[in-house]
């Protein structure tokens, strides 16, 4: 029980990780694609690998909680410990 409460905490950590990585690329990159910032543009073909990086990012991001130490969950290779019930 303790185990999943803390791999759905740092999965929650993960998705507002990932939701501010899109936010930040969203309101920086459409922008200067757009040539709101007049001197200074994106073409669209660099914007849509920019988009290509970032979700690239974002899904190596996720698969960094493979690495997440949490009590109570076994890592995989961890020896099992089996204890002898007393009585």
């Amino acid at each position: 029980m303790v185990g999943a409460l803390e791999l759905s905490r740092a999965t929650l950590r993960k998705m507002h990780q990932n939701l501010g990585w899109a936010v930040g690329y969203n309101v920086i990159a459409f922008p200067l694609a757009a040539g709101v910032f007049s001197p200074f543009t994106l073409s669209p073909e660099i914007a849509a690998l920019a988009m290509s990086g970032s979700s690239a990012l974002v899904a190596i991001n996720a698969l960094m909680l493979k690495r997440a130490r949490l009590a109570g969950i076994r890592q995989p290779g961890e020896a099992t410990k089996i204890v002898a019930a007393k009585g």
